[in-house]
């Protein structure tokens, strides 16, 4: 499994996260230790006021365990597994907590400690910590016979596409995918070998470039976000303005803005707009399945916890009625009896409890394969409307070019066509408009064009 880390403080915020139900449509608590509380936002407060006697202002190490989507992961696993990384960091014995999150049809957890030693007051330290977790991140992928990415095998072989935490908050606030942003970056960086050629390629995709006010080279969407082009290229600072010169030459974000917002059609506006409401009301029926999906899913796992503490409680009063009293529990304690009948109680409570373990990590799986058939029919809609947003801001730029094109070089663009590949035949089927597109796309069908009009082309080319 993937294994995130980071040092960090404000434990009230972290935990009020970790408990959200918004993004997350099962949250468990899975176990507090070591806190006097017995609740997570208590357990983070708590150790908050203690690190107040040190000088620490990172007190908490946060670890997040994500195994493969498809994979079905059992509770023992992520305990090994975070039993692993306290021995390797020198955590074990610290106070800690645990919460599993379930999401899109998959399940991770994510596991806190207090670096507070609260015999010393002192913070313990974690040296190299990112190293050691990806060495037991391999291990873990070897010892369960996982898939390996291939990142993980090497790191230069990383998807180039990976987006940290802040990277996927920003894309989601544009209503645009992480990755799709930094494949676009990405190809326009290596389709071209000097700043114009990269601005041009920018540009045919509706984004902009642009100086930031820190991060030297960015690039503006339509939608007005701010994205660093170093880190979405996978290049450093100094390699991005070899090629693109230095960044004082650009507008400013805000200059940018205005211009983007000056060249931006009308007609591009309303469709856009009107795109995303299609896509709103297509998600619509999906979300309430979504809902009503979660809570028969919540309602099934508490009345399996209700059957199995009841069958727990009756199940521990036969064990301890089997242990006699008065002058019989005398004579039993003396010959040894007693102490038989303590293992075979301990024995059969400890396959109670993985017996338990198993029923619930069955229904867990069960849910998870049901959610996943869900999740691919919302990527379905979500993939179909990026694709479409993204052939509406090359069609606007089409559009900017060819009406700031002088009429000679329209006339030269006309006439000297070069033969279209087998992809460019493709697009040439689909329809040419973007009105047409959100016209089909309402139909609920695919892009193409309907077969009457190109029947007519074929009449027309035979006679």
């Amino acid at each position: 499994m993937i294994l995130k880390a980071s040092q960090r403080g404000g434990g009230k915020q972290l935990a009020l996260h970790l408990l959200k139900t918004e993004e997350n449509e099962h949250v468990e608590v899975h176990d507090i230790r070591g806190f006097v509380s017995d609740n997570l936002l208590g357990a983070l407060t708590e150790a908050h006021a203690i690190s107040k006697a040190t000088k620490c202002k990172q007190f908490l190490f946060s670890v997040s365990l994500n195994p493969p989507p498809q994979e079905k992961v059992a509770i023992s696993t992520f305990e090994d597994a975070i039993a692993r990384i306290e021995e390797k960091n020198g955590l074990t014995g610290q106070p800690r907590a645990i919460v599993f999150h379930e999401k899109e049809g998959r399940r991770h957890a994510h596991a806190v400690w207090s670096r507070i030693d609260a015999d010393t007051l002192t913070a313990k330290n974690l040296p190299f910590f990112k190293n050691k977790l990806r060495d037991l991140s391999r291990d873990l992928y070897i010892e369960n016979g996982w898939k390996m990415p291939r990142g993980l095998m090497n790191s230069r072989e990383a998807d180039p596409r990976n987006f940290t935490l802040a990277e996927w908050h920003q894309a989601k606030r544009a209503g645009l995918d992480a990755r799709d942003i930094k494949s676009l970056m990405q190809e326009c960086w290596a389709a071209s070998y000097s700043a114009a050629a990269f601005t041009q390629a920018l540009k045919a995709r509706g984004f902009t470039l642009a100086r930031g006010d820190r991060r030297g080279h960015v690039a503006i969407s339509p939608e007005g976000e701010v994205f660093s082009v170093p880190r979405a290229v996978g290049k450093k600072s100094k390699d991005v303005a070899k090629r693109l010169g230095e960044p004082e030459k650009l507008p400013s974000v805000t200059d940018a803005r205005a211009q983007l917002a000056k060249d931006l059609s009308q007609t591009y506006q309303r469709h856009r707009k009107e795109a995303e409401l299609q896509k709103k009301r297509e998600l619509a029926p999906f979300a309430k399945q979504r809902s009503e999906m979660a809570a028969a899913h919540r309602a099934e796992r508490v009345r399996l916890d209700e059957r199995q503490e009841q069958r727990w409680t009756q199940e521990s009063k036969e064990r301890a009625a089997r242990i006699p009293g008065g002058m019989r529990g005398l004579w039993s304690r003396l010959s040894g009896q007693q102490a038989q009948i303590q293992k075979q109680n301990e024995r059969e409570a400890y396959q109670a409890l993985q017996r338990d373990r198993a029923q619930r990590q069955a229904i867990i799986d069960a849910q998870l394969a049901e959610r996943r058939k869900l999740q691919a029919q919302i990527k379905a809609v979500r993939d179909r409307h990026a694709a479409l947003l993204r052939e509406l801001r090359t069609d606007q730029q089409q559009i900017k070019q060819t009406l700031s094109a002088p009429p000679v070089m329209k006339e030269f663009q006309a006439q000297a066509k070069p033969p279209l590949s087998p992809d460019a035949k493709r697009r040439a089927e689909a329809p040419r408009s973007s009105q047409e597109r959100l016209d089909r796309l309402r139909e609920g069908g695919s892009s193409q064009r309907p077969a009457s009009r190109d029947q007519g082309k074929n009449h027309d080319r035979e006679r």
